[in-house]
Formats: structure tokens, sequence, C-alpha cells
């Protein structure tokens, strides 16, 4: 037999079914974020500000569009399956000078385009950092209404770019809203500002729109650079938002508290929500958007996706960014250990370890949870990746550093 075979025994001794689970995970699409390629400059602004940075300064950044495209195509060619793509809002592409309230559906059409060629979906992001109507920390939280009122425009012209997307691609689209508002120190008043993001939300959620084209989220914080003592858009703030107007909340691995997991917060959310919206990265001590390890947490995580049967109701992305490495490697890295934990998922006895602490049995639970992590998972997970015509875990690096050398360093 194949070590693929043999696998497939090994796991099936233990009641798994490994077609059943490639099945699943072949049908998963992730949303690869764009800024990782270009350290999260875009095309309209010449620094990072309202709280967004990154370290490092490895040769072959993408400079422009084109540039980008190529360097995305060379990801998705080393991960298996077809996904998505994230973008943010700072991405438009036009010869138009034309600022983030004003931006339309047409600048966006070479996304699309893309889009196409590639068969991927697209995800969207208004940007409300990295702008000059970024003021006092604050934008759509802003006491200047003036100020609301460019950001609101921004966010009701970013979910009608985001329906264009879904009506063009037919796979629905995720626009989901994320600001920096908060106080460096401790505020005088927590409460206005609040209701000032309440308000702002309200009117860019006017608009309605097919909810198979797109799906709206929100997504909390619980401190950024420069607002460390207060955040307006707080988990509690989101999470009672979204529930009262019927949008998600969007959960990301790095804004929480250190010793909280998002991995044990997914239940509780599936259970008052039809779906739920993911950004993954892996926090350091802090929201540091490290590129994801297939770690335990990572692996809890895709676990519980799988437990609760939440594959097709949840909106997985990355959100990473690390100007340190290989900006390519760090897309493939994330995208296939994030694929490679969702494997796991469905590669445990979940059945069988339910019904085992349904009747008490916490020894066979902890017993079983153990055993699986010495099966054969490296041998389905190839094959997983040969079925895609892509190489295996040992083969993809040295096509990278062959790109790195022809086209990266040549950009320096």
């Amino acid at each position: 037999m194949s070590r693929f075979e043999e696998a497939k025994e090994a796991y099936a001794a233990q009641g798994v079914d490994v077609e059943a689970a490639l099945k699943k995970l072949q049908g998963v699409r992730i949303s690869m974020h764009c800024w990782q390629g270009d350290d999260v400059l875009g095309f309209d602004s010449d620094a990072l500000t309202g709280g967004i940075a990154t370290t490092g300064n490895y040769p072959g950044r993408a400079r422009n569009p084109e540039e980008l495209m190529t360097d995305i195509k060379k990801a998705y060619s080393l991960i298996p399956g077809k996904h998505k793509l994230n973008l943010h809002a700072s991405y438009r592409i036009t010869d138009e000078k034309v600022d983030r309230d004003k931006i339309e559906p047409k600048h966006f059409k070479a996304w699309v385009d893309f889009a196409k060629e590639e068969g991927i979906g697209l995800d969207f992001n208004p940007t409300f950092f990295s702008h000059k109507n970024v003021k006092n920390n604050m934008t759509l939280s802003s006491p200047d209404k003036n100020i609301r009122d460019f950001w609101i425009a921004h966010g009701k012209a970013c979910r009608k770019i985001a329906n264009y997307f879904g009506e063009e691609l037919g796979i629905t689209a995720l626009d989901n809203i994320w600001i920096p508002d908060g106080t460096k120190d401790v505020p005088a008043d927590r409460i206005g500002p609040r209701q000032r993001l309440k308000e702002s939300l309200d009117e860019i959620l006017s608009v309605k729109y097919d909810r198979k084209n797109i799906a709206d989220s929100v997504e909390g914080k619980v401190f950024g650079i420069g607002v460390e003592s207060y955040t307006v858009g707080s988990h509690e703030f989101y999470m009672n938002y979204a529930a009262k107007n019927g949008i998600m909340c969007l959960l990301d691995t790095g804004h929480y508290h250190p010793t909280e997991v998002v991995s044990d917060k997914i239940s509780s959310m599936l259970l008052f929500n039809d779906s739920l919206a993911l950004h993954v990265s892996r926090p350091v001590r802090w929201d540091s958007d490290h590129v994801i390890k297939l770690d335990d947490e990572l692996k809890e995580l895709a676990t519980e996706l799988v437990r609760c049967n939440a594959l097709d109701k949840v909106f997985i992305g990355l959100d990473f960014f690390d100007a340190s490495i290989n900006r390519i490697a760090a897309w493939v890295i994330g995208m296939r250990n994030m694929q490679k934990a969702l494997l796991y998922g469905l590669l445990t006895p979940n059945k069988e370890l339910k019904e085992a602490q349904d009747a008490a049995d916490f020894t066979r639970v902890l017993q079983g949870l153990e055993e699986i992590k010495t099966l054969p998972f490296g041998d389905v997970w190839a094959e997983f990746c040969k079925r895609n015509n892509v190489p295996v875990d040992g083969q993809w690096y040295p096509i990278v550093k062959e790109y790195e050398k022809d086209v990266l360093f040549k950009r320096s």
C-alpha cells in the first residue's frame, strides 16, 4: 500500500473517513490578504498611520498593482484549492485623483478581472487609517461632524464596491469594518464616542443590498498603538451592535487579551448567529500579526469550526504582515497552515469523542485527543496537495527562492 492508503486505514480505525475529510476541505475558501505583499502601504498613501505598523525591510516588496498581482498569482500556484482575495480600499487601481469618500466600483475593475482569471472570490475592507482625515485618532466616532461624514461616505462607498464584487463573481463578498478610534490615556467620556460610532454605522448600513452578494461584519479590538487605554470599537460594543442589526461580529485572533483564545468563543457566537467572520493571525504578547503557525490554538480553532459544523457558515480570512521575511513565503506558509489546521480538525474523531464526553468518559476524551497527534496526518496532507497539483511540503520553498532570485531581488 502507499503511505496515503496506510494513513486512510489508520484513521479509519479511529472512525474517521479520510475521503470525506478531503472533500470537505476542498470546498473551503480562505481569504488571502493582499496587504502582506506590500507591507500594508496600498496605492493611495506613502506611509502607515493610525496604529498600523510593519517591521523589517526584506527585499522584493510589491510596489505597484502589476507586481502585487504577479506575486499573488505565484502564491496561489503553491496553495491547494481555489480561494478568495481580501482587499483594502487603499488598493484601488486608477489614474484618477479620487479620495476615499468618492471611490467607486470602476476603481476596482482590474481586481475583478484578476479574480475572474484566477477563479477566486473577493472580500473587502474600508481603509480607516493612513489618511489625513484620521483626526486625533478618531474617524467614525470623531466629535468633528465633517470628519465623521467623510468616513461615513467612505463606508457607504465600500459597501457598494463589495456588492459589485459579489454580483460580478457570484461569490459573497465580506465587507468588514475596523476603525482605529480610541485614546492613549484614560478617557473622560467613553459613551460619547461609542454613541457617535453607533450612529455612523447605522448610516453606513442604511443602504440594503442582496445578501447573496455582500455580507457585513464589524471587528473589535482590545487596544492598539496610540490608543492603549480606550478603544471605541471594543468587542462588547461590536458584539452587541452586530446582534441587534443582524450582521456579523468578526473575531480577530490577535484582538483580545493575551490569555483569551478565539477557539473558545466560536461555539457561543454560532449559537446566536447564522454566520461568523474570522481574521486569523498570530499574536506574540499583543496584536503583532505574525505569520500563523500550525500551533495548538490554530488547530483548536479549526477543529472547533468542524465540531460546530460551521465550515459553510464562516468567512475565514488571514490578517498578518511580516516585512522581515519573504512575503510570498509568508502567504504560502499561512494559507497552507490554515488548511492543515482545518484538515486536522476534519481528521479528528469528533463524534466519538463527543459521545465519550457526554458519557463522562473524560479519560477516553483525553486519550483520544492525544493519540490522534501521532496519526499519519502528513501523508493525508501530501495527498491533498497532489490532488490539487501543487507541491508537497519540502518542494514549494525552492520554487519561491527561484522566484525571489529571478523577480523579487531585481526590484531593489
